[in-house]
């Protein structure tokens, strides 16, 4: 018989190993799921909501809150513990659910703590790669548990940039925009579907910059902490009339984007 039961194991965890295990636990959901019918909830022009979306959550919820049950959630499907609590973690329990419906293998989970207004932990991981990204304030970024940093490159002409897209028509007016201005200039272009896994991707140098105008806090809170810890830029700037929603240009910091936004 085990001398601790994993009830009590998870009680015990540190903020960025309890948010590491409800992040791996969500990703063993999504890998058993994909590839097979989903339940769809809603569709839009350019956006679907799956029961899998409410379903990671709820597994992410139970494991937070179980083990800190006087926190608040906040997550793509809503909120959950007490609202009035300094501490908050937030949550995308599927970023890139478009992505994981067609079958696409580029998705992950997202999870934040954020603690009187300031990110302290975030934790990506991305299921079907087996990546895991993990970052605590005043620590080291790490990728599957080793230290990662941003690409040194300076110019436009030898960088790589994920221009996202947005849903609605001016976002998606100004997205493709940007996207043939840098298309211009850069290396190369991406647009990926997965914000998440986009900051990741600039957090250890596979991308030079992630630049979209709409933007929820849950896609970018865990890879905001990721990126400034290792000396990149992020700047974000809250759309007018919209909770919890930005504008952002995230980069290693080095490139010279203004020709583009």
């Amino acid at each position: 018989m085990p001398l601790f039961s994993n009830a009590y194991l998870i009680f015990i965890m540190t903020d960025l190993e309890l948010a590491t295990h409800a992040a791996l636990e969500a990703g063993k959901l999504l890998r058993q799921h994909f590839g097979s019918a989903a339940t769809v909830d809603e569709s839009t022009d350019h956006d679907i909501k799956l029961a899998l979306d409410k379903e990671s959550q709820d597994l992410i919820t139970g494991i937070l809150l179980g083990a800190c049950p006087g926190d608040a959630l906040y997550g793509e499907e809503g909120i959950a513990g007490n609202q009035e609590s300094p501490r908050q973690w937030i949550v995308d329990p599927i970023d890139g659910t478009v992505n994981f419906f067609y079958s696409i293998p580029h998705f992950c989970v997202s999870i934040a703590l954020r603690v009187a207004g300031e990110i302290v932990v975030g934790v990506i991981h991305d299921p079907m790669v087996g990546e895991t990204w993990t970052v605590e304030r005043g620590g080291p970024a790490l990728l599957n548990g080793r230290p990662i940093s941003i690409s040194q490159r300076a110019t436009l002409g030898e960088s790589i940039l994920y221009v996202g897209c947005g849903k609605d028509e001016a976002t998606l007016r100004t997205g493709i925009e940007r996207f043939h201005r840098a298309s211009l200039r850069a290396k190369k272009m991406r647009m990926m579907g997965s914000a998440a896994l986009g900051m990741a991707y600039v957090a250890c140098g596979r991308l030079d910059a992630y630049i979209e105008s709409r933007i929820s806090l849950w896609d970018i809170a865990a890879g905001q902490l990721l990126i400034e810890t290792v000396g990149g830029s992020v700047d974000l700037s809250p759309v007018p009339g919209s909770a919890d929603a930005y504008s952002i240009v995230a980069s290693n910091g080095k490139i010279p984007l203004e020709e583009i936004l």
